[in-house]
C-alpha cells in the first residue's frame, strides 16, 4: 500500500525551476483594483487643480494654478504602477502587469503633454506678462 506524500514545507534547493504562477482570480481582481484606485487618484489631482481656477464671483477671474505640482502627483502615481507592475512580473501576475503598463503609458502621456503644455504657457507669460492666464504676481513664471 502506498501512502500520499505532502510536499516539502521548505525547498531551499537553488537552480532553474519553475515557479508557480500567481491564482488567476486574484490577479484580475488585483490587477482591477490597483487600476481603479489609480484612476481615482489621478481624478482627485485633475479635479483640484480645476478647482484652483474655479471661482463662484463672476466678477473676480481667476485663472488656475500652474500645472508644475500637480503634474510631479501624477508622476507620484505612475512610479507607484512601476513598482507595482514589478511586484506583479515576479509573481507572474500577468494581468495586473498588463493593467499597470497601461497605466503607466497612460501617466507617461499625462506627465509629458503637460510638461509641454505649461512650458508653453509660461513661456507665454515671459514674452507677454498682460496675456490671459498670466498674473502680474509671477504665479506662472
Amino acid at each position: 500500500m502506498e501512502l500520499p506524500v505532502a510536499p516539502p514545507a521548505f525547498d531551499a534547493t537553488d537552480g532553474a525551476r519553475r515557479r508557480r504562477r500567481a491564482d488567476l482570480g486574484a490577479d484580475i481582481g488585483a490587477g482591477c483594483g490597483l487600476v481603479f484606485l489609480e484612476l481615482i487618484a489621478l481624478a482627485v489631482i485633475f479635479g483640484l487643480w480645476f478647482l484652483s481656477g474655479f471661482q463662484l464671483d463672476p466678477a473676480e477671474s481667476v485663472s488656475p494654478d500652474p500645472l508644475w505640482d500637480y503634474l510631479a502627483a501624477v508622476g507620484g502615481v505612475g512610479v507607484l504602477a512601476g513598482a507595482a507592475a514589478a511586484v506583479a512580473a515576479r509573481v507572474r501576475a500577468v494581468v495586473t502587469v498588463v493593467g499597470q503598463a497601461v497605466v503607466v503609458g497612460l501617466v507617461c502621456g499625462v506627465v509629458f503633454g503637460g510638461v509641454a503644455l505649461q512650458s508653453h504657457q509660461d513661456q507665454r507669460c515671459r514674452d507677454v506678462p498682460s496675456a490671459a492666464g498670466c498674473t502680474g504676481s509671477g504665479r506662472n513664471q
